[in-house]
């Protein structure tokens, strides 16, 4: 009997995209014969997941799960809504999530093992884009911790319990009650989902995007024709301004519309006896920054009619 070896499985896997565990299959029925281990995973409509690797994937979820001081974000692309709404998919989508608790970053992530089985979960998605017919990415993941506190979520548009279109975390460094701080980390992630801050405060804005900032608002305010000292008192003022709108701490605190959120926290804080610290944030919107293809349909309807 032919020995198959991990590079032999990982060649083949090159050539055809197909899975892990269907390429080792593919050779052990071909004797170690590559060329035809690759026509045997055409045969069974296997040597699909290469192709459709390129195809833009910009629908999907996010998932999150949490586990009271720990919490993870992940999202997952598919090329169609309707995919989103496959339950095999949700179900996967929700098990990398809990996996994400333990993954340091995107790639640790794709590494670790999906199940009980030898597959990754790199692989496993390869296996589902073969399965379902449609290419897969895990585009991203983030996870947030504290030590003395709570992470809390929220989904927005949510498809099934943790998956949605947005998610969102928010950590919480506290001594206080625990049941109120959830409900206060689970209002502020809603908040977060509304009002999209770049950072905790403005010391936390990269000084780049504050410089690209302070650019426009200088062109701006120079249209108006007025003295460079003038100038610079006009940008200083839109500056003060734009982090207001940027910086969480300084946005106008989206569940009773009046409140800074720092002044709500402060409230907060004096309703379970304890100080309350934003330690962190996350919020995933699916598909955003993926630039999607405008396509013809009509176009695409009567080039599959006419076979060309």
């Amino acid at each position: 009997m032919t020995t198959v070896t991990a590079a032999m499985v990982k060649e083949l896997r090159g050539k055809t995209g197909a899975g892990m565990m269907d390429c080792k299959t593919a050779l052990t029925e071909n004797a170690g014969d590559m060329e035809a281990a690759v026509d045997w995973l055409r045969t069974k409509g296997l040597s699909t997941a290469a192709k459709k690797a390129g195809r833009v994937a910009a629908e999907g979820l996010v998932g999150l799960y949490t586990d009271a001081n720990r919490g993870a974000l992940v999202e997952i692309n598919s090329e169609t809504d309707f995919v989103a709404r496959n339950d095999q998919f949700q179900d996967m989508v929700s098990t990398i999530a809990k996996l994400s608790l333990d993954a340091e970053d995107t790639d640790a992530l794709s590494a670790m093992p999906y199940g009980k089985g030898d597959l990754s979960v790199e692989d496993y998605l390869k296996e589902m884009v073969g399965s379902i017919g449609e290419n897969m990415v895990l585009r991203r993941s983030e996870r947030l911790q504290v030590s003395d506190g709570v992470v809390g979520s929220y989904v927005h548009n949510a498809a099934a319990p943790g998956l949605g279109k947005i998610g969102v975390l928010v950590a919480l460094e506290s001594s206080g009650d625990k049941g109120k701080l959830e409900d206060i980390a689970r209002k502020l992630a809603m908040h977060v989902a509304a009002a999209n801050p770049l950072a905790v405060s403005q010391e936390g804005i990269d000084p780049a995007v504050i410089e690209r900032e302070r650019a426009v608002l200088s062109e701006q305010a120079r249209e108006s024709g007025k003295p460079e000292n003038i100038i610079e008192k006009m940008v200083e003022g839109r500056l003060r301004k734009y982090y207001e709108e940027v910086a969480l701490l300084s946005q106008v605190y989206v569940i009773d519309g009046e409140s800074k959120v720092a002044d709500a926290l402060k409230a907060a804080a004096s309703e379970i006896g304890s100080e309350i610290k934003i330690t962190g944030f996350a919020r995933f919107a699916l598909g955003e920054g993926v630039e999607k293809k405008e396509g013809d349909f009509a176009a695409e309807v009567a080039a599959a009619v006419t076979g060309s």
